[in-house]
């Protein structure tokens, strides 16, 4: 998923509160049925009969990372597809959405110092960077400018060089566990709607100012020919994230600069010598690859198809592709096993919902949303498609966080919680208890709120998926709570079923 994406986000709330949703008048029933039998049997099939075990390691271990046009992604749709297809789910096919640009896949990356002292140093390659073809030996040069008016000083310098780009980052110490739950005291808290307009959350003119560096700096190196670029990693205790650095769309020329993540320990040492005018001498190799032929991208689709209302849709979903130095196991492997096991249960206990329910697993969410927004495009969008999004009921995502749904963000859909609220009851003893009504954003259900279609994401744990899972190089199987997704799943899969048997749509929405 990208980097903004919680609540707890300046940025993504300052957007959210940009875009708050007026509520068109629709009615939602007092008391809504619920089939507390239906509760037991999707229980009692997760608790007894779970496939999450096995699809979780296929996913993460066996496939491993899922950088939207490598041949992981393409294993993984077509696994998936199989996968659904097995279990009796109907018309699963994968449905294209690309070309998407370059795939890109990297194969080995070691770093050594050798001056002046003997390490190995843990570093890895950022996405859509090119290899070193061969080892690259050589002097660190520090380039930290302040503003892109510094960035003059270094000309002649880095040429053919080693650079150690940036500044350091304090690591704090670290005063309490990294992993918390919500409790009812955090949950309520949660749930106190902060108002947009306010007074900005976050450092504008600090974000430009870091922005504008950035894109001078990397025509700066364009010009000057670095040998290799080394930039600070976030995070600490040999964590770290490593984005994409590179260039993945066909209109523009590939990135020609090596350019490597390295965790902040290993950054803080070198730097530290540089600024002490010590002599650091590295060993680099680092071998990538980039795809140019086949670039088609899929979203894997699946359905159990509906009874008396089978051409209105309820759709559960979650992104597939990760990023490429862990395995995509809390972004969002996870996510993917929950509405893939939901499907599982509701296909094996016979039910028989009114309306479709259908699985998306989503390609491109980490480059922007690009799966859902097309699949969107295509089937929901514009006035072609308006019968078609008459006919759409809700999109339910997972992403966000890692652990067990608590409940949901209700985009500011006032109406919907007294009915949401009547869903979670049969759960609460899993831990599922509470609806907001704030918005969130940066993931897959926002393709569909852009449409007018309803489209909510759940209320999970976040603090441990920041600090040690999310983008970074730790995002494996181990980090993975499975009981958290027995929960997840006992909740989608029975939030899907009850959208699908209610007597009235979701009500929607419009933007103003």
């Amino acid at each position: 998923m990208p980097r903004l994406r919680t609540r707890r986000c300046p940025l993504k709330r300052f957007i959210a509160g940009l875009c708050l949703l007026v509520l068109v008048p629709l009615g939602v029933p007092a008391e809504e049925r619920v089939d507390l039998d239906m509760v037991t049997r999707i229980r009692q099939e997760e608790f007894k009969h779970s496939q999450v075990m096995e699809t979780a390691s296929e996913l993460m271990d066996r496939i491993g990372p899922r950088l939207t046009g490598s041949p992981q992604m393409k294993e993984a749709n077509e696994w998936t597809k199989s996968k659904l297809a097995e279990w009796g789910l109907a018309n699963a096919h994968l449905e294209s959405w690309g070309p998407f640009g370059r795939g890109w896949q990297y194969e080995s990356c070691a770093v050594r110092m050798t001056a002046p002292d003997h390490a190995e140093l843990l570093a890895l390659p950022q996405a859509w960077t090119p290899g070193t073809n061969g080892v690259v030996k050589g002097s660190v040069i520090r380039v930290n400018p302040q503003s892109k008016d510094d960035l003059d000083k270094y000309k002649g310098q880095v040429a053919g060089k080693i650079v150690l780009w940036g500044d350091v980052r304090e690591v704090p110490p670290h005063t309490k566990p990294d992993l918390t739950r919500y409790d009812e005291k955090s949950l309520a808290e949660v749930t106190q709607y902060e108002m947009p307009g306010g007074p900005p959350r976050y450092p504008r003119e600090e974000y430009r100012r870091r922005y504008e560096l950035r894109r001078a700096a990397e025509k700066f190196f364009e010009q000057e020919k670095p040998a290799v670029i080394i930039d600070l990693g976030r995070g600490d205790f040999g964590t770290f994230a490593v984005p994409g650095g590179g260039e993945y769309r066909t209109s523009k020329p590939k990135t020609a600069i090596p350019s490597l993540e390295m965790e902040s320990e290993h950054f803080g040492r070198i730097a530290r010598l540089l600024d002490r005018h010590v002599d650091v001498q590295l060993e680099i190799e680092v071998r990538t690859k980039f795809i140019d032929e086949n670039q088609m991208q899929w979203n894997t689709i699946a359905e159990l198809p509906g009874g008396d209302r089978k051409d209105e849709v309820v759709m559960i979903g979650a992104h597939l592709d990760s990023w490429h130095t862990a395995t995509g196991a809390t972004d969002n492997a996870d996510g993917v096993t929950t509405v893939m096991e939901a499907m599982r249960i509701l296909k094996v206990i016979a039910a028989r919902p009114r309306r479709t329910i259908r699985v998306a697993l989503w390609g491109g969410e980490e480059q922007g949303l690009v799966g859902s927004r097309a699949w969107v495009k295509q089937h929901l969008a514009g006035p072609e498609n308006a019968a078609a999004r008459e006919k759409f009921d809700v999109y339910l995502n997972i992403d966000n966080g890692t652990g067990p749904i608590y409940g949901w963000y209700l985009e500011n859909r006032e109406a919907l919680l007294s009915l949401f609220d009547q869903w979670l009851k049969p759960l609460r003893e899993f831990g599922a208890r509470r609806n907001i009504l704030e918005p969130i954003g940066a993931t897959d259900h926002v393709s569909f709120n852009e449409v007018g279609v309803p489209g909510f994401n759940p209320i999970q744990d976040y603090t441990n998926y920041d600090t040690r899972t999310h983008h970074t190089n730790m995002d494996t199987a181990d980090r993975v709570e499975i009981h958290d997704i027995h929960e997840a799943t006992l909740v989608m899969a029975w939030f899907a079923y009850q959208a699908a048997m209610a007597d009235q749509k979701i009500p929607r929405a419009r933007v103003e």
